[in-house]
């Protein structure tokens, strides 16, 4: 994401006044500061709770960024109204975009791979077996009994 940093030489910042103080917003977050246009980006769709953009080292043709105009690090930190606004947003951009194949992806943490410490969702074609985001699936080795005892210690939580 440093890259973010690097000068725009082929493009000018939004000209557009965005639709939201900056109540909710960090001064130092990169995010944020695309959100208030101090930084310029490739706009697709912007709401009350929601920024969406390019992503300037995408993994595949299309790949953009999904924001809420909140900052918060984490999902389980950010309010619900602001998740409400972003499903809706990517689908349109997965829709415009003439995605056959894509995936949404939303990290929490360094160790999921967060890069950016503000809560985003990356839109992300996957045009074939070789561009866009590569994942291999490792299913963990567990038993019934171990799956039941979480599900009923998150299922006595969820209530």
């Amino acid at each position: 994401m440093l890259a973010l940093l690097r000068p725009a030489l082929f493009f000018k910042p939004n000209l557009f006044t965005r639709t939201m103080s900056s109540a909710h917003l960090n001064d130092d977050c990169i995010f944020c500061k695309i959100i208030r246009g101090e930084i310029p980006s490739f706009k697709l769709v912007e709401t009350d709770k929601s920024f969406s953009f390019m992503d300037i080292e995408p993994l595949s043709e299309g790949h953009s960024l999904v924001i809420p105009k909140y900052h918060a690090e984490f999902m389980h930190q950010l309010p619900d109204e602001y998740l409400q606004d972003v499903l809706p947003i990517a689908k349109k951009i997965a829709t415009a975009a003439g995605f056959e194949q894509y995936n949404v992806l939303q990290n929490n943490g360094r160790l999921a791979n967060q890069a950016v410490p503000h809560v985003h969702f990356h839109v992300i074609n996957k045009p074939n077996a070789h561009e866009g985001l590569g994942l291999t699936w490792k299913p963990m080795k567990t038993d019934m009994d171990t799956i039941k005892s979480k599900y009923e210690t998150v299922k006595e939580k969820l209530n």
